[in-house]
């Protein structure tokens, strides 16, 4: 590793700090990326792929749980978008959690179901390099969605070794996996293919049956070279949504039964899109473009009989979008001293969505009636541009300002909007003293509401953030980082695909702290811990009705990662997610539940080994997530509030052969 840095020392310029946007940061795996240098907050982070590899997730998307305090979770059929919560939100499927693979948006806008739609079933394991994580608006090149925070992952142009992955388990779980590199052309041609299918612990099985395939084709290195990719996913689910708790505990149903057994839905996705780079001695270029066709269709039923006694309430929510766009930065150093530098990065950003979404009342997912049908077509052009000043050895800064329009046509309404605004951010970083930096963030950000909304409403919603922070590597093989922070939205306003409404919020304030660590006594042994809380509150409204319903509190991971003890490898995770109020009122609560997964390898030879995941080990009865409204069963005179749950799946192994070459 010495002789390693030498040689980067022989190309990179005195001059160029652990930040430089110019010059293209190196990374060497082994222990976590440190931050210290690098990060403009105490929030912000990298996961390296050795890390992600050896995390237990039940399915692709809880890889964003690498995150600390992000908690993903699903109420629904697998295929279904997942649930996220983070920094006192209930995210939903996405709202204020922007999503990126490889600078594509995931995050889809105006969608039938819910307002930035984050569907990560068409994720490989095998091809993540990284994950990048930002919490708070406190970057100019972050947009839409990103208030609460982003996750950014990235695949691998050349995959170091081939692998192949055969994988069986409990509850008709198969999965199977192949991912390759190969020289071509003087260029480096990357694929993969994965077929899984798995029915869950339900007495309707989920039965889903997931397609998936990437191909790549590459030229030059990561900070200097080129790359098309092509993706295709399709996926197809029945689901058990959640039950209310009446039913269960007076025997009619079971935790993993199904009131309306004909909920589910198939989703189909297909991308292309490039990148290119050019890095230089004083300058860095990065445009990358994307065409995007997502197609959903969705049945659920939540309120059974409440609104039609004869048919049931099922409705169906089907999404057709073609999604283009592109990105374009560029970076150059415009001051350098033996002491400082001062580096300007500016950026484009164009995204256009045409969309065709409806609203359909459906029994057995046949369509009885229409209760609304849209076209419609957003638009969106952004611009930023951000200066990072290194002041002195313990004193920089980075500050910026990004702008946006947004045009909103909802064509089967003949109803135009638009909306614009400007979003300043400042981070002052003091340190590094004796391994510890200081951190000091102010931002605003927004996120977008979905175009049938904007006929009444605006368009942009506001958001304001401020934060202190603190990371330190002053105690040896220990990374810790401390954040204090407050986030506020001039509205909670959304749209609500399931009945095809807007629903106005009132503003909103979040104050929270999050406490990361990640400690590294042996080169074996690896220990995380990390913990958050937020206090989360709707301002101006009634004395006592102040709670925001499906707010996070408190959450918690504690981890031990085993790697390299001779063929051994292993890890155990156990995660708390904490109770939340389901009503305005906090009269009623959702319960905590705390769950422990883990793995564990053996390396038969330097190309096989053997893995054994374990989920749920202590086989808890907790809720993945809890709702309280009011529905109606079947024999039943009225319609009841109740607690509505969607259970977390019973203990289950997966046992998996891996072969690489």
């Amino acid at each position: 590793m010495r002789n390693t840095a030498l040689l980067l020392a022989a190309f990179v310029p005195a001059c160029a700090w652990a930040d430089d946007p110019v010059i293209q940061r190196v990374l060497v795996e082994g222990a976590r990326t440190s931050q210290l240098g690098i990060a403009d907050s105490a929030n912000a982070g990298t996961v390296n792929q050795k890390e992600l590899a050896m995390r237990t997730v039940y399915r692709p998307g809880e890889l964003l749980e690498a995150a600390p305090g992000l908690i993903v979770s699903q109420h629904s059929g697998e295929g279904k978008a997942n649930q996220f919560f983070l920094r006192g939100f209930n995210l939903d499927h996405g709202t204020d959690l922007a999503t990126y693979l490889d600078d594509m948006p995931v995050n889809q806008r105006s969608h039938a179901h819910g307002q930035g739609w984050t569907d990560l079933n068409f994720l490989i394991p095998e091809l993540t390099a990284r994950l990048d994580y930002k919490k708070g608006p406190y970057s100019a090149r972050e947009g839409d969605f990103a208030s609460a925070g982003s996750a950014s992952i990235t695949y691998a142009n050349r995959l170091a070794r081939n692998v192949a992955t055969v994988s069986a388990g409990q509850d008709g779980y198969a999965r199977t996996a192949l991912a390759a590199s190969t020289e071509l052309d003087d260029g480096v041609l990357t694929y993969a293919l994965e077929a899984l299918h798995n029915d869950g612990p339900y007495r309707h099985p989920d039965d889903y049956q997931k397609l998936n395939g990437v191909l790549r084709y590459s030229r030059g290195y990561a900070n200097n070279g080129w790359s098309v990719t092509a993706m295709a996913y399709r996926g197809r689910w029945n689901a058990t949504d959640q039950v209310p708790e009446r039913a269960v505990a007076a025997g009619q149903l079971g935790r993993f039964d199904a009131v309306d057994t004909t909920d589910g839905g198939a989703a189909k996705r297909f991308s292309l899109s490039g990148v290119w780079r050019r890095t230089g001695q004083d300058s860095a270029t990065k445009a990358s473009a994307y065409v995007i066709r997502n197609q959903l269709d969705l049945w659920s039923d939540f309120t059974y009989f409440m609104n039609d006694p004869v048919n049931g309430d099922q409705f169906a929510q089907p999404d057709r979008r073609v999604t283009g766009g592109f990105n374009a930065t560029h970076s150059w150093h415009a001051h350098r001293s033996a002491t400082s530098t001062s580096d300007i990065t500016v950026g484009v950003e164009a995204q256009n969505d045409n969309v065709f979404n409806g609203l359909y009342r459906t029994a057995a997912r046949r369509t009885l009636s229409v209760t609304r049908a849209d076209h419609i077509v957003e638009t969106s052009a952004g611009a930023f541009i951000e200066n990072a000043t290194r002041w002195t050895p313990w004193l920089r800064s980075t500050v910026g300002v990004r702008a946006d329009d947004y045009r909103f046509r909802v064509r089967t309404a003949g109803v135009d909007s638009s909306d614009s605004l400007a979003s300043p951010s400042a981070n002052v970083v003091f340190g590094p003293w004796r391994q510890t930096e200081f951190y000091v963030n102010y931002g605003t950000g927004f996120h977008s509401n979905d175009a049938r909304a904007t006929l009444t409403a605006p368009g942009l919603v506001r958001s304001r953030g401020m934060e202190l922070g603190l990371r330190t590597e002053a105690i040896p093989k220990m990374q810790t980082a401390i954040s204090l922070y407050r986030l506020d939205f001039d509205s909670e306003l959304t749209y609500v695909g399931d009945e095809g409404t807007t629903e106005a919020g009132p503003p909103s304030r979040r104050i929270g702290f999050e406490f990361s660590n990640y400690y590294k006594p042996y080169k074996w042994l690896s220990v995380d811990f990390d913990a958050a809380y937020a206090h989360a509150r709707s301002r101006g409204v009634a004395p006592g009705q102040d709670r925001i319903p499906e707010a996070i509190e408190g959450v918690a991971q504690l981890a031990l990662t085993v790697s390299q003890l001779g063929p051994w490898e292993g890890a155990l995770r156990l995660r708390y997610f904490g109770p939340r109020p389901l009503v305005e009122d906090d009269s009623v609560r959702s319960r905590a539940s705390t769950t422990l997964n883990g793995r564990l390898g053996y390396r038969v030879n330097r190309d096989l080994r053997l893995e054994l995941e374990g989920f749920n080990l202590t086989n808890r009865r907790a809720s993945a997530i809890d709702y309280y409204y009011a529905s109606q069963l079947r024999g039943e005179a009225a319609p009841r509030e109740d607690v509505h749950f969607h259970p977390i799946e019973a203990r289950s192994f997966r046992l998996t052969l891996v072969r690489n070459w």
